[in-house]
Protein backbone atom coordinates (compact mmCIF):
# COMPACT_ATOMS: atom_id res chain seq x y z
CA UNK A 1 0.00 0.00 0.00
CA UNK A 2 1.90 2.83 -1.10
CA UNK A 3 1.77 6.74 0.24
CA UNK A 4 0.85 9.95 -1.34
CA UNK A 5 3.80 12.11 -1.54
CA UNK A 6 2.63 15.35 0.28
CA UNK A 7 -0.10 13.39 2.68
CA UNK A 8 2.07 11.39 4.17
CA UNK A 9 2.60 7.05 4.55
CA UNK A 10 -0.57 5.22 3.55
CA UNK A 11 -2.81 3.36 6.23
CA UNK A 12 -5.03 0.78 6.31
CA UNK A 13 -8.00 1.44 9.18
CA UNK A 14 -10.32 -1.36 7.92
CA UNK A 15 -9.43 -3.75 10.51
CA UNK A 16 -11.07 -1.18 12.93
CA UNK A 17 -14.51 -0.85 10.62
CA UNK A 18 -16.02 -3.87 12.25
CA UNK A 19 -15.36 -2.83 15.57
CA UNK A 20 -16.67 0.65 15.11
CA UNK A 21 -19.89 -0.81 13.72
CA UNK A 22 -20.39 -3.32 16.59
CA UNK A 23 -19.52 -0.87 19.23
CA UNK A 24 -22.04 2.02 17.58
CA UNK A 25 -24.89 -0.70 17.42
CA UNK A 26 -24.31 -1.46 20.86
CA UNK A 27 -24.28 2.07 21.94
CA UNK A 28 -27.47 2.79 19.91
CA UNK A 29 -29.37 -0.26 21.89
CA UNK A 30 -28.61 1.19 24.94
CA UNK A 31 -30.48 4.62 24.81
CA UNK A 32 -33.33 5.45 26.76
CA UNK A 33 -36.58 7.43 24.86
CA UNK A 34 -34.87 10.95 26.44
CA UNK A 35 -31.68 10.13 25.13
CA UNK A 36 -32.95 9.69 21.28
CA UNK A 37 -34.58 13.29 21.69
CA UNK A 38 -31.06 15.18 22.88
CA UNK A 39 -29.90 18.13 20.98
CA UNK A 40 -26.20 17.40 19.70
CA UNK A 41 -23.50 19.48 18.28
CA UNK A 42 -24.91 19.36 14.87
CA UNK A 43 -27.30 22.33 14.33
CA UNK A 44 -31.03 21.17 14.35
CA UNK A 45 -30.27 17.59 15.06
CA UNK A 46 -30.55 15.56 17.49
CA UNK A 47 -29.23 11.98 18.56
CA UNK A 48 -31.82 10.40 16.23
CA UNK A 49 -31.35 12.18 13.34
CA UNK A 50 -27.31 11.99 13.77
CA UNK A 51 -27.94 8.13 13.86
CA UNK A 52 -30.42 8.55 10.46
CA UNK A 53 -27.66 11.00 9.15
CA UNK A 54 -25.06 7.77 9.28
CA UNK A 55 -27.74 5.37 7.59
CA UNK A 56 -28.51 8.15 4.85
CA UNK A 57 -23.99 8.05 4.66
CA UNK A 58 -24.03 4.20 4.45
CA UNK A 59 -26.72 3.89 2.04
CA UNK A 60 -25.18 7.06 -0.53
CA UNK A 61 -21.95 5.29 -0.32
CA UNK A 62 -23.37 1.56 -1.55
CA UNK A 63 -25.63 3.02 -3.83
CA UNK A 64 -22.75 5.36 -5.35
CA UNK A 65 -19.53 3.29 -5.21
CA UNK A 66 -20.89 -0.40 -4.95
CA UNK A 67 -23.56 -0.13 -7.27
CA UNK A 68 -22.60 2.75 -9.56
CA UNK A 69 -26.15 4.31 -8.81
CA UNK A 70 -26.10 8.21 -8.96
CA UNK A 71 -28.94 10.39 -9.40
CA UNK A 72 -28.35 13.51 -7.10
CA UNK A 73 -26.06 16.37 -8.27
CA UNK A 74 -26.00 20.23 -7.36
CA UNK A 75 -28.46 22.43 -9.11
CA UNK A 76 -26.79 25.27 -11.67
CA UNK A 77 -24.56 27.83 -9.35
CA UNK A 78 -24.91 25.61 -6.08
CA UNK A 79 -21.57 25.09 -4.71
CA UNK A 80 -20.56 21.66 -3.44
CA UNK A 81 -20.64 21.59 0.62
CA UNK A 82 -24.32 23.56 -0.08
CA UNK A 83 -25.60 20.80 -2.02
CA UNK A 84 -24.27 18.08 0.20
CA UNK A 85 -25.59 20.53 3.61
CA UNK A 86 -29.66 20.31 1.69
CA UNK A 87 -29.27 16.42 0.69
CA UNK A 88 -27.95 16.12 4.26
CA UNK A 89 -30.73 17.87 5.55
CA UNK A 90 -33.62 16.48 3.14
CA UNK A 91 -32.58 12.78 4.48
CA UNK A 92 -32.86 13.71 8.17
CA UNK A 93 -36.04 15.49 7.64
CA UNK A 94 -37.96 12.44 5.64
CA UNK A 95 -36.19 9.98 8.44
CA UNK A 96 -37.86 11.43 11.33
CA UNK A 97 -40.70 9.04 10.49
CA UNK A 98 -38.18 6.02 11.07
CA UNK A 99 -38.69 4.38 14.64
CA UNK A 100 -35.43 3.94 16.93
CA UNK A 101 -36.33 0.13 16.45
CA UNK A 102 -36.19 0.41 13.08
CA UNK A 103 -33.64 2.59 12.61
CA UNK A 104 -30.97 0.43 14.68
CA UNK A 105 -32.28 -2.25 12.55
CA UNK A 106 -31.38 -0.93 9.35
CA UNK A 107 -27.99 0.68 10.40
CA UNK A 108 -26.72 -3.10 12.23
CA UNK A 109 -27.44 -4.36 7.97
CA UNK A 110 -26.48 -1.48 6.16
CA UNK A 111 -23.05 -0.98 8.74
CA UNK A 112 -22.47 -4.91 7.86
CA UNK A 113 -22.54 -3.94 4.26
CA UNK A 114 -20.71 -1.11 4.38
CA UNK A 115 -18.06 -2.80 6.23
CA UNK A 116 -17.87 -5.97 3.75
CA UNK A 117 -17.59 -3.55 1.38
CA UNK A 118 -14.58 -1.53 1.96
CA UNK A 119 -12.86 -4.72 2.48
CA UNK A 120 -13.01 -5.30 -1.63
CA UNK A 121 -11.80 -2.06 -2.43
CA UNK A 122 -8.03 -1.80 -3.49
CA UNK A 123 -6.79 0.70 -0.99
CA UNK A 124 -4.08 1.83 -3.76
CA UNK A 125 -6.30 2.82 -6.36
CA UNK A 126 -7.10 6.41 -6.90
CA UNK A 127 -10.79 7.36 -6.33
CA UNK A 128 -12.14 10.76 -6.56
CA UNK A 129 -11.19 13.41 -4.51
CA UNK A 130 -11.52 13.74 -0.63
CA UNK A 131 -11.99 17.46 -0.49
CA UNK A 132 -10.22 18.62 2.63
CA UNK A 133 -6.93 17.09 1.57
CA UNK A 134 -6.63 18.89 -1.96
CA UNK A 135 -8.93 19.18 -5.04
CA UNK A 136 -6.84 16.00 -7.12
CA UNK A 137 -8.32 12.31 -7.35
CA UNK A 138 -6.66 10.98 -3.73
CA UNK A 139 -6.28 6.90 -3.49
CA UNK A 140 -9.11 4.76 -2.03
CA UNK A 141 -6.60 4.56 1.55
CA UNK A 142 -7.51 8.08 2.55
CA UNK A 143 -10.67 7.72 1.32
CA UNK A 144 -11.84 5.08 3.72
CA UNK A 145 -9.70 6.68 6.58
CA UNK A 146 -11.86 9.48 6.00
CA UNK A 147 -15.16 7.39 6.20
CA UNK A 148 -13.91 5.64 9.29
CA UNK A 149 -13.07 9.28 11.41
CA UNK A 150 -17.00 10.31 10.09
CA UNK A 151 -18.54 7.07 11.81
CA UNK A 152 -15.95 7.54 14.81
CA UNK A 153 -17.40 11.67 14.97
CA UNK A 154 -20.77 10.64 14.65
CA UNK A 155 -20.77 7.98 17.40
CA UNK A 156 -18.92 10.92 19.83
CA UNK A 157 -21.32 13.37 19.13
CA UNK A 158 -23.92 10.64 20.56
CA UNK A 159 -21.65 9.89 23.36
CA UNK A 160 -21.53 13.36 24.05
CA UNK A 161 -24.92 14.12 24.13
CA UNK A 162 -25.85 11.41 26.28
CA UNK A 163 -22.88 11.87 28.49
CA UNK A 164 -20.52 8.64 27.72
CA UNK A 165 -17.15 8.59 26.73
CA UNK A 166 -17.28 6.75 23.35
CA UNK A 167 -14.53 5.31 21.39
CA UNK A 168 -11.44 7.33 23.10
CA UNK A 169 -8.97 4.77 23.62
CA UNK A 170 -5.50 4.72 21.26
CA UNK A 171 -6.77 1.95 19.58
CA UNK A 172 -9.79 4.07 18.03
CA UNK A 173 -8.32 7.43 18.68
CA UNK A 174 -5.19 6.93 17.04
CA UNK A 175 -5.94 6.85 13.19
CA UNK A 176 -8.80 8.79 13.53
CA UNK A 177 -6.06 12.05 14.73
CA UNK A 178 -4.04 10.79 11.81
CA UNK A 179 -5.87 10.82 9.32
CA UNK A 180 -7.58 14.53 10.20
CA UNK A 181 -4.12 16.06 9.95
CA UNK A 182 -3.51 14.75 6.64
CA UNK A 183 -5.13 18.03 5.97
CA UNK A 184 -2.39 19.71 6.99
CA UNK A 185 -0.95 20.58 3.39
CA UNK A 186 -4.15 21.92 1.78
CA UNK A 187 -4.97 24.18 5.18
CA UNK A 188 -1.53 25.52 4.65
CA UNK A 189 -1.67 25.71 0.61
CA UNK A 190 -2.26 29.68 0.66
CA UNK A 191 0.44 30.53 2.95
CA UNK A 192 3.78 31.43 1.37
CA UNK A 193 7.30 30.55 3.23
CA UNK A 194 10.58 29.43 1.76
CA UNK A 195 11.11 26.19 1.20
CA UNK A 196 12.09 23.92 3.74
CA UNK A 197 10.27 26.15 6.15
CA UNK A 198 8.18 23.25 8.77
CA UNK A 199 5.18 23.59 10.88
CA UNK A 200 4.71 21.17 13.54
CA UNK A 201 1.69 20.00 15.28
CA UNK A 202 2.40 17.43 18.37
CA UNK A 203 -0.87 15.57 20.08
CA UNK A 204 -0.47 14.93 23.48
CA UNK A 205 -1.60 12.00 25.18
CA UNK A 206 -3.50 8.69 23.91
CA UNK A 207 -3.48 8.52 20.13
CA UNK A 208 -1.33 11.43 20.06
CA UNK A 209 2.22 11.91 18.19
CA UNK A 210 3.92 14.55 16.34
CA UNK A 211 2.86 15.98 12.75
CA UNK A 212 5.48 17.77 10.33
CA UNK A 213 4.39 19.52 7.41
CA UNK A 214 7.48 20.82 5.29
CA UNK A 215 7.20 23.74 2.76
CA UNK A 216 8.39 22.02 -0.67
CA UNK A 217 9.16 23.62 -4.13
CA UNK A 218 5.25 23.06 -4.40
CA UNK A 219 3.44 22.37 -2.26
CA UNK A 220 3.30 21.41 1.72
CA UNK A 221 3.65 18.41 2.39
CA UNK A 222 3.26 15.71 5.74
CA UNK A 223 5.72 13.88 7.43
CA UNK A 224 5.70 12.42 10.81
CA UNK A 225 10.10 13.29 11.79
CA UNK A 226 9.39 15.19 14.43
CA UNK A 227 11.88 18.47 13.71
CA UNK A 228 14.47 20.11 16.23
CA UNK A 229 13.60 23.30 15.59
CA UNK A 230 10.50 24.14 13.76
CA UNK A 231 9.29 27.05 12.64
CA UNK A 232 5.94 27.32 14.36
CA UNK A 233 4.76 24.66 16.18
CA UNK A 234 1.60 23.65 17.87
CA UNK A 235 0.94 21.36 21.27
CA UNK A 236 -2.83 20.25 22.18
CA UNK A 237 -4.54 17.03 23.64
CA UNK A 238 -6.08 14.73 21.35
CA UNK A 239 -9.61 16.08 22.01
CA UNK A 240 -8.72 19.24 21.31
CA UNK A 241 -7.55 18.39 18.09
CA UNK A 242 -10.73 16.08 16.78
CA UNK A 243 -13.10 18.87 17.81
CA UNK A 244 -10.97 21.57 16.00
CA UNK A 245 -10.82 19.86 13.34
CA UNK A 246 -14.33 18.91 12.85
CA UNK A 247 -15.20 22.60 14.19
CA UNK A 248 -16.94 21.06 17.52
CA UNK A 249 -14.58 24.03 18.81
CA UNK A 250 -13.29 26.84 16.59
CA UNK A 251 -9.52 27.80 15.93
CA UNK A 252 -9.69 30.55 18.46
CA UNK A 253 -11.27 28.23 21.35
CA UNK A 254 -8.64 25.32 20.18
CA UNK A 255 -5.90 28.28 20.46
CA UNK A 256 -6.73 28.81 24.55
CA UNK A 257 -6.19 25.09 24.65
CA UNK A 258 -2.67 25.21 22.87
CA UNK A 259 0.82 25.78 23.56
CA UNK A 260 2.60 27.67 20.56
CA UNK A 261 5.86 28.38 20.13
CA UNK A 262 7.27 30.42 16.93
CA UNK A 263 5.54 32.04 14.08
CA UNK A 264 2.45 33.10 15.12
CA UNK A 265 1.15 33.84 11.67
CA UNK A 266 2.33 29.87 10.88
CA UNK A 267 0.25 28.65 13.84
CA UNK A 268 -2.23 30.43 13.72
CA UNK A 269 -3.35 29.79 9.78
CA UNK A 270 -2.41 25.53 10.63
CA UNK A 271 -5.30 26.69 13.17
CA UNK A 272 -7.95 26.54 10.26
CA UNK A 273 -7.05 23.20 9.57
CA UNK A 274 -10.88 21.33 8.71
CA UNK A 275 -10.80 17.91 8.08
CA UNK A 276 -14.85 17.84 7.10
CA UNK A 277 -16.56 18.73 4.18
CA UNK A 278 -17.93 22.90 5.82
CA UNK A 279 -20.62 24.99 4.64
CA UNK A 280 -21.42 28.39 6.16
CA UNK A 281 -23.17 29.94 8.08
CA UNK A 282 -23.16 27.45 10.78
CA UNK A 283 -23.82 24.60 9.12
CA UNK A 284 -21.76 21.21 8.87
CA UNK A 285 -21.72 18.60 6.30
CA UNK A 286 -20.37 15.50 7.10
CA UNK A 287 -19.26 13.34 4.53
CA UNK A 288 -19.03 13.32 0.75
CA UNK A 289 -22.83 11.81 0.47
Amino acid sequence: MTGTAWLGPAIDVRPLLAEQQTAFIDLLHRLDTDEWAQPTICPGWNVKDVAAHVLGDHIGRLSIHRDGFQVLHPRDGEAFPNFLDRINEEWVTAARRISPPMLIELLSTIGNQIVEFWHTIDLDALGGPVRWAGPEPQPFWLDVAREYTEYWTHHQQICDATGRTGLTDPHYLGPVIDTFLRALPHTLRDVTAPEGTTVQVVVTGPGGGAWTCTRGPDRWRLGHPPQPQPAARLEFDADTTWRLCTRGITPEQAAEHAHIDGDRHLATAALQIVSIIWSPPNHEAFGEF
